[in-house]
């Protein structure tokens, strides 16, 4: 039987960053010049006027101190509010591409392999940059390999439900080694003049190389015991925007084409379901809660992750048990589990056991069993 494992990751991260107080600077600007504006139909109670945001209550509410981003200048323009990306050329590689493959390089290089052990590529993120060519292609032609590509989404749990059909791929033979690669743009389908939302994403690339077991070799190799899935219909976290926008003009610009959430009802509906998955995914492995080292999880909010540890472990989890990364990168959808993984693997000790979950947009939870090698 062919047993798959992790054998590398990598990680691209944007060079510029976002404070909270930059960011609350930008986000109050624009509040102030939006009140000015509109101050006639303010004091007529036609509409009403936006409210400031704070550092101290976006920390509060989220964790997130800082975030990482592929263009600064853009977002904190209070005229524009959103990044500046210029657009290529059909010839030139997308920017998502480039990401892809600067992860991928490490991953490779952590697992020992070259281009040419590799069978498959699978990008999983929440945004694409077209319907077509696959971004997976691309980025298989850019790295020269020679095999099978294609997208996914399922938005935040994108990963996880990649890495699922990377492990099938390499135990049913279909592959000798996958990467599975995802380069998240969160910044560009995010509202910068919601205050409820506007602090929640940053942007990054994950890549991990998934192959034989029998084939891995390093220090940080992570034996599969098991992937675990779910998904549950639900609009409390959406996004509108899609090729059909063009036959209807009415919807243009329209804040559903954005990143939207109903953030308190997304909080009492996931944190049960996940805990509920992983914890049902350790009975099904005959595995106790006393025996999971550690927990990568989606990085979404400071307050789900402690709260979905506490449910699981029966207690309060350590710094370790459970580590913290979006408190530097923010929300980077589906890489976030995988960054956490990626900073967070090479500590614990052989024969533990580890789980990358991530879960989001769908609903959608998506766990994955490891065994330190």
């Amino acid at each position: 039987m062919i047993k798959a494992a992790i054998s590398g990751t990598g990680l691209y991260t944007p060079p510029e960053s976002i404070s909270n107080e930059e960011l609350v600077e930008a986000f109050n600007q624009y509040v102030a010049n939006f009140n000015e504006q509109h101050s006639s139909d303010i004091s007529d109670g036609i509409i009403e006027p936006l409210q400031a945001s704070s550092a101290e209550f976006i920390e509060k509410a989220s964790g997130i101190k800082n975030r990482r981003v592929i263009n600064k200048s853009g977002i904190l323009d209070p005229s524009r509010m959103k990044p500046f990306i210029a657009e290529r050329s059909n010839d030139e590689p997308s920017i998502q591409c480039d990401m892809a493959v600067a992860a991928a390089k490490e991953a490779l290089s952590q697992a020992g392999k070259q281009e040419s052990d590799i069978d498959a590529v699978i990008i999983a993120c929440s945004n694409m940059p077209r319907a077509y060519p696959a971004l997976s292609v691309e980025v298989q032609s850019r790295l020269g390999i020679d095999g099978f590509a294609y997208d996914m989404n399922v938005a935040c749990s994108s990963a996880t439900f990649g890495l699922q059909a990377a492990v099938n791929a390499v135990e049913n033979g279909t592959a000798r080694a996958v990467l599975v690669i995802s380069p998240e743009i969160c910044t560009a389908h995010l509202n910068f003049r919601d205050r409820d939302s506007h602090f929640i994403f940053g942007d990054a690339c994950t890549a991990i190389v998934v192959e034989r077991m029998e084939d891995a070799s390093g220090d940080n190799i992570y034996e599969v015991i098991g992937t675990k899935l779910k998904t549950v219909f639900s609009n409390n976290i959406r996004n509108n925007f899609g090729f059909l926008n063009r036959c209807d003009e009415s919807g243009v610009d329209k804040p559903d084409k954005l990143f939207i959430q109903q953030g308190r009802k997304v909080f009492k509906e996931v944190v049960p379901m996940v805990a509920s998955i992983i914890s049902d995914h350790l009975k099904e492995n005959d595995l106790s809660p006393e025996q999971l080292k550690r927990m990568w999880l989606h990085q979404a909010n400071l307050s789900m992750n402690k709260l979905i540890s506490k449910k699981v472990l029966g207690r309060d989890p350590n710094t370790l048990e459970a580590p913290v990364i979006l408190d530097e990168y923010a929300n980077t959808s589906s890489a976030g589990s995988v960054i956490a993984f990626h900073k967070y693997k090479d500590d614990i000790e052989k024969g533990n056991i580890g789980v990358i979950c991530s879960f989001g947009a769908g609903y959608s939870v998506g766990s994955v069993l490891l065994r330190k090698c």
